[in-house]
């Protein structure tokens, strides 16, 4: 990957694609593609990369049903469908993320911008987001915004991962307000050398992400060969723990912790699934929903949500072909159904992405799972899972989302000239600071403008001398 992309610096090669055969629109290969999209690589890893994304979806949505009353049942039915569409679809870990900018302006506002003004933000952005993918705006889009610009932003919104991680692991969290409050103590079932040992135990197990896959490249040199007298079970141990699925066993161990933590909310929970209900959104909701949500929403879906997840996907899964048409038109849908029925507004994720990649997710079985596991506990539980979410050690959800992060951040690793990384990092740093993708991603065209512009010039003078 670093060495790509260097010498056409500010140009992306996704779009447009090569239309699809008709003779490959048959029944038969449909059936065929379709299984070919969820045929799993490995079977500890791809369910292990299922979790990786849920550092940062389930704070999110613990936050909007306990602030916001959303209803946590038909929000895991309506993602669960989606996770099992996208997968089968693109045949890639495609993660179905809440809309972090609405979910953020509905934590901070309470009941003043509630599930209506939620819903109107989502139908908005969604059908926005609808409009430039089928008309082809969007793959446009793509192919204009220079490369740079885009790692920028990834790097921005993985380092921005890792800053709440941190701040997860670090202090005490009250996810329903969005607040942190005093340091976390050391030990308890939240404590901090339980994150510690698991952020340990991932990296003992996954490294820094290395792509070996045999077992010779994932023996560690200094190991002794098997033939040597009494090291074969040493090696044999080191293949348990590097093939073991770490989010996996993180995330069941935060579930036993919580139930530990309050042994009583396993009698508070109700079965059944939650009553679906078309939401009632008013006038004042519209325009609340447009004004806060949906605007300030808007580019960071465009930018993150579609660009960012394109060029991602085009990095790590090169041989699959999608254009960002088709995501932007992907997140359109899945708003332009779910809101109406008070289903949380979402979309796709680099963050995301990145994380199920990350733990192992390579093909799209793995969101599949993730998805039917979602209806099935939506079908199940409903709304009173959050009972048991609430009781879930946040410590380890910032263990999860840090991987996550920085393995989004990691992708800008392919910037090798001086003026790509003078770009990027300018655009990276504008966007953290300023809290806002549009105004880093502004700032950076304007950045490349000027660079092409002084190049520009150089040039002329030299010919003229």
């Amino acid at each position: 990957m670093d060495g790509q992309n260097q010498n056409l610096p500010y140009e992306n090669s996704m779009e447009p694609t090569s239309p699809t055969p008709k003779s490959s629109l048959s029944p038969t290969n449909l059936l065929n593609k379709v299984k070919d999209n969820l045929v799993f690589q490995s079977k500890w890893s791809e369910l292990n990369g299922a979790m990786g994304d849920l550092g940062t979806y389930i704070p999110i949505v613990l936050a909007l049903t306990l602030a916001n009353d959303l209803n946590l049942g038909v929000t895991l039915l309506f993602n669960g469908i989606y996770n099992i569409l996208t997968g089968v679809f693109y045949g890639v870990p495609m993660p179905v993320q809440p809309m972090k900018s609405i979910a953020a302006v509905a934590i901070s506002n309470g009941p003043d911008f509630g599930v209506p003004e939620m819903m109107a933000a989502g139908l908005c952005t969604g059908g926005t987001l609808f409009l430039l993918g089928i008309t082809g705006l969007m793959g446009f889009v793509y192919k204009l915004i220079p490369l740079p610009v885009v790692r920028g932003i990834q790097l921005s919104q993985g380092l921005s991962f890792a800053f709440t991680a941190v701040k997860y692991v670090r202090n005490v969290q009250n996810l329903s307000k969005g607040k942190s409050g005093g340091e976390r103590p050391w030990l308890g079932l939240d404590g901090l050398v339980l994150a510690l040992t698991c952020a340990c135990f991932i990296v003992m197990v996954h490294g820094a992400g290395e792509e070996s896959e045999g077992d010779d490249e994932i023996i560690p040199s200094y190991l002794p060969s098997e033939s040597s007298p009494g090291r074969g079970r040493k090696r044999t141990i080191w293949r348990i723990l590097a093939s073991s699925p770490s989010a996996m066993i993180v995330f069941l161990l935060g579930v036993v912790l919580a139930i530990i933590k309050r042994p009583s909310v396993v009698k508070e929970i109700s079965f059944g699934p939650s009553s679906i209900k078309v939401v009632n959104i008013s006038r004042h909701a519209w325009k609340e929903g447009f004004i806060k949500g949906a605007i300030p929403q808007l580019p960071l879906s465009v930018l993150n949500s579609v660009i960012a997840v394109c060029k991602l996907s085009s990095d790590l899964f090169p041989e699959k072909k999608f254009t960002a048409s088709s995501v932007s038109v992907s997140v359109g849908l899945m708003n332009l159904v779910g809101c109406w029925f008070g289903a949380m507004p979402c979309c796709h994720g680099a963050g995301g992405l990145a994380g199920q990649y990350k733990f192992g997710g390579r093909s799209g079985g793995c969101v599949a799972v993730l998805g039917t596991a979602k209806v099935v506990l939506a079908l199940l539980l409903g709304t009173s899972l959050v009972k048991v979410l609430n009781q879930f050690p946040v410590g380890l959800l910032g263990v999860l989302l840090l991987f996550s992060g920085i393995e989004l951040a990691m992708t800008c690793r392919d910037m090798n000239s001086k003026e790509d990384s003078f770009v990027m990092l300018v655009c990276a740093a504008i966007s953290l600071v300023g809290s806002s993708a549009a105004l880093g991603f502004v700032c950076g065209l304007i950045l490349i403008l000027l660079l092409r512009l002084r190049k520009l010039g150089k040039d002329r003078l030299g010919g003229r001398s």
